[in-house]
């Protein structure tokens, strides 16, 4: 596992992302780090990372995790990134890889269900239990054969059933930061972004409560 994937599509001179070092900070014995971060960029999309071997394996996931174990959500493995990354919530400015407004929508630790970390990795069926404070419980990331260049990079990511399962949309019900408690719009304002842009990634004002049109 390396960065020089991460580094090489990276300005750091522009971009306030983190280098990384070449090992990261280290963890308290047996707990690893988990983050999912909320990133308004050409896309709205939610970047799923898990601590391994002194980096965070990632996934990019379109329409976000779900709680809702019937829901299966496309994740798509992308470099690794390095363990700081997972305090980053700001602007990447616009032109740079990855522009737009990121956000810490979620952090906190994860252990693997399965004995062999590695093995199970390998053969693309990885199990574990997140203890975040808006995902918990057990899940699995499987791979799936994709198509083209997705061969191999495609996941599913799925809840398991238990108590922590539920059919709420949770990124509708929990949209801000578990840092700064901010909406993408927040920060983009707070930290010179574009805000209109971050806007369209957060929940809008819903229509209901407009008052009724009288028809004549």
């Amino acid at each position: 596992m390396s960065l020089r994937r991460y580094r090489q599509k990276r300005n750091f001179s522009a971009s306030p992302e983190p280098q990384g070092s070449s090992r990261g900070p280290g963890s308290a014995k047996n707990l690893l780090t988990f983050v999912v971060q909320k990133h308004r960029a050409t896309q709205l999309h939610y970047d799923f990372r898990l601590e391994w071997n002194d980096v965070l394996l990632s996934w990019a996931v379109p329409k976000g995790p779900s709680t809702d174990p019937s829901v299966k959500r496309l994740a798509m493995q992308v470099e690794d990134h390095p363990k700081e990354y997972a305090a980053f919530e700001g602007v990447i400015p616009e032109g740079e890889y990855g522009g737009g407004t990121v956000m810490v929508w979620d952090r906190g630790t994860w252990r693997p269900e399965s004995a062999d970390i590695e093995a199970a990795f390998r053969k693309g069926d990885l199990k574990f239990t997140l203890n975040g404070k808006k995902l918990r419980g057990s899940w699995v990331l499987v791979r799936t054969r994709g198509y083209g260049s997705r061969s191999g990079r495609s996941w599913l990511l799925i809840k398991h059933r238990d108590r922590f399962a539920s059919t709420e949309d949770i990124t509708s019900k929990l949209p801000r930061s578990v840092l700064s408690k901010r909406l993408l719009a927040e920060i983009a304002r707070d930290e010179g972004g574009n805000t209109a842009k971050a806007e369209t990634g957060d929940p809008q004002p819903s229509t209901r409560s407009r008052p009724a049109v009288k028809r004549k």
